[in-house]
């Protein structure tokens, strides 16, 4: 894989996994992170550039692609991946915790999507690959704020992927659920499943890179069922939703464990 690709929230999580699935494939590959420490730590050992991006400036953002390109040569592909997941009841949400949420998860993904689309429609080529969620298609209690976020994110992408589609460029949407990664510090997996790694979503994004295609999820056997769910009656719908916990998970968890993150997101993305 002869590409260059950025990729946001590279530091931890599904970010540095995709950044090493990417490397290993022979990509040549620029993470950025709000944490500038965490950044650096990752790459050293990735042996990657590494580069501070606040997803939220646009003077941020064109810096940090700027860079990547001065760096690595022309940007082939975009990974918006920096996000964050406040969770809790919906009444709990502070003003504050909503708009850093839409700031980093909505406005930093369709800014760094139309700060690539400038460099890549003039070329006729390239990729914007969006990390959303199945939370962007599932509404989920204790979850509104980041359901909300994520759904947006979903109906940009599809967008944006129809706009230019004829113009050489590709736009996709990757919907991973429950993965192992700090988002989800302090709750319970779903009855009966089990979470996805990081690993499985950077093989997803390998994959979309490789045969670009509208949105991939992840696992991939939930793809059809939530496409079946959507057509369920709301009773069965919250039936279903109660039988794999889902109606507490986000309501019920250990906030001790969430401390760290909590604190975190509200000071960097």
């Amino acid at each position: 894989m002869s590409k260059v690709i950025a990729i946001t929230g590279g530091a931890r999580g599904i970010g540095y996994a995709t950044a090493r699935a990417l490397k290993a494939k022979g990509g040549t590959v620029v993470v950025g992170d709000i944490d500038e420490a965490a950044a650096k730590e990752a790459g050293e050992r990735l042996g990657v550039a590494a580069l501070t991006v606040d997803v939220t400036s646009r003077e941020s953002f064109a810096a940090f692609l700027d860079r990547a390109e001065e760096s690595a040569g022309r940007l082939d592909v975009l990974v918006n991946n920096a996000g964050i997941m406040p969770i809790g009841p919906v009444t709990g949400e502070s003003d504050a915790d909503a708009r850093r949420c839409l700031d980093i998860n909505v406005h930093g993904v369709m800014l760094g999507t139309k700060l690539a689309l400038d460099r890549m429609l003039p070329r006729g080529r390239g990729h914007v690959i969006n990390i959303a969620s199945l939370a962007g298609v599932l509404p989920t209690p204790g979850l509104a704020l980041y359901n909300a976020s994520k759904a947006a994110v979903v109906a940009f992408t599809e967008a944006a992927r129809l706009e230019v589609q004829d113009r050489g460029v590709h736009v996709s949407a990757v919907l991973p659920s429950f993965t192992n990664t700090e988002l989800i510090a302090g709750t319970r997996s779903p009855k009966g499943m089990r979470n996805c790694e990081p690993e499985d979503i950077a093989d997803a994004v390998v994959a979309l890179i490789g045969r670009p295609r509208p949105q991939a999820v992840v696992p991939k056997a939930l793809a059809a069922q939530t496409r079946l769910g959507a057509l369920f009656p709301d009773r069965l719908k919250q039936a279903i939703g109660r039988r794999y916990g889902l109606d507490t998970i986000f309501l019920d968890y250990d906030e001790q464990a969430r401390k760290s993150y909590d604190a975190r997101i509200r000071t960097s993305g």
